[in-house]
């Protein structure tokens, strides 16, 4: 609401007065105490992204199964209502670049922001007309913090040197990043939900391994009883024990290998207890923790004792429709919004579903129940089922924004 007073004082100065800016008025302290400083990112991505991406086989099954997914939709363009089957976009976005096409740009569009919890996609123009997209590694990218508590711009370094590129109403810089309750700049990754169980994981394996270094069995212990002085082993020979034991006894090569022992030496075997035999199954939870913070359901991923799905195909469907989609719609409203306003028209970029097998079933359903509808017209049906009236021989398709 404009100031009274303002308006009072710039009337009697014989100016008009100025205008209030909306802005957020908290905003301006969030950004007070950066302001101009890029801001880092708060956790180690290089520390999640190696213990939980590349040495964690259940986290990059998750992120590739995601990516892959989202990425092999192909995109659809509207002008308004109507469909088009050709625009300038929609090639853009097909063949972003020289280097890719469109499936292995999403697909590391949609690697990243589920690595780090952000994604950024670099515009270039060509006297105004965008002509290239490219994925920008999110470890590389820092936010600079305005006055307004938005970024103002982002620093890309490499190499020891740093790229500004500044934020506009018209930024070359498209950020995606999953929702952080703690943080004002950037996202949350699924990998940090998931840490502890990536650590129980991580941690079984190696336990599994060194069990395997050493024969596969539980090792055991030396029991030097003394003979007949009762005196113990002097350093030297406890050393060389110790080192005979590790040259010819342990590791996979010398599995059954049997044990040669002096006077007063005996070997005492040591079991597992039942409740130590059960890091199987704690393997098998974290599996299952680390799949639900990813959204994959676990019986995709092989991942025994998971029975909240009937069958494979029910699991396919969820994972289809509460991960993948959902993934696929924000991305679309986000290209809208981003690269929208630089062409002509009310353009609007929407995923195309109508070729995926895992919701057949659903889609055959709502075609049953439309086309026992005899109280609705042909083009009510089109309508009902995602197809808007035909103008003019065209078809034209309207898809949900939800």
């Amino acid at each position: 609401m404009p100031n009274p007073l303002a308006a009072l004082l710039g009337a009697m100065r014989g100016r008009a007065p100025v205008p209030e800016k909306k802005e957020s008025r908290v905003a301006p302290m969030i950004a007070l105490h950066m302001q101009g400083r890029p801001v880092w990112t708060p956790r180690d991505y290089a520390a999640l992204a190696d213990e939980g991406y590349r040495r964690n086989a259940i986290a990059y099954r998750c992120v590739r199964m995601i990516a892959e997914a989202a990425a092999s939709l192909p995109w659809l363009i509207y002008d308004g209502d109507r469909e088009l089957s050709e625009h300038p976009l929609l090639e853009l976005i097909e063949r972003p670049n020289e280097g890719q096409s469109g499936a292995d740009f999403f697909e590391s569009w949609y690697s990243f922001l589920e690595v780090a919890g952000n994604s950024y996609m670099e515009l270039v123009e060509v006297e105004g007309a965008p002509r290239e997209l490219y994925v920008l590694r999110p470890d590389r990218m820092k936010a600079v913090p305005g006055r307004a508590g938005w970024p103002e711009a982002y620093e890309y370094s490499v190499n020891g040197r740093i790229v500004t590129i500044p934020c506009g109403t018209r930024s070359p810089v498209l950020h995606m990043r999953l929702f952080n309750p703690v943080d004002d700049y950037y996202g949350m990754s699924p990998l940090e939900a998931a840490a502890c169980a990536i650590d129980i994981h991580n941690a079984a394996g190696g336990w599994n391994k060194s069990l395997l270094d050493n024969a596969a069995r539980p090792s055991g212990a030396l029991v030097y009883k003394g003979g007949e002085t009762g005196q113990n082993l002097s350093e030297d020979q406890f050393e060389r024990l110790k080192r005979e034991l590790a040259e010819n006894y342990q590791g996979a090569a010398n599995a059954g290998r049997p044990l040669l022992l002096e006077g007063g030496l005996d070997w005492t075997s040591m079991g597992l207890s039942p409740k130590e035999m059960d890091f199987i199954e704690t393997k098998h939870a974290a599996a299952r923790e680390i799949a639900l913070a990813f959204g994959v359901p676990p019986m995709l991923l092989g991942i025994p004792g998971d029975n909240t799905y009937a069958n494979l195909r029910e699991a396919n469907r969820a994972f289809w429709r509460g991960t993948v989609l959902p993934l696929a719609g924000r991305t679309a409203r986000a290209l809208t919004h981003w690269l929208g306003s630089r062409y002509e028209g009310r353009l609007r970029l929407w995923y195309d579903a109508d070729g995926i097998d895992a919701l057949s079933a659903d889609r055959d359903a709502l075609w049953a129940r439309v086309g026992r509808a005899d109280f609705l017209s042909d083009e009510e049906k089109r309508e009902a089922v995602g197809y808007g009236r035909g103008v003019s021989g065209v078809r034209s398709r309207s898809v949900s924004t939800s």
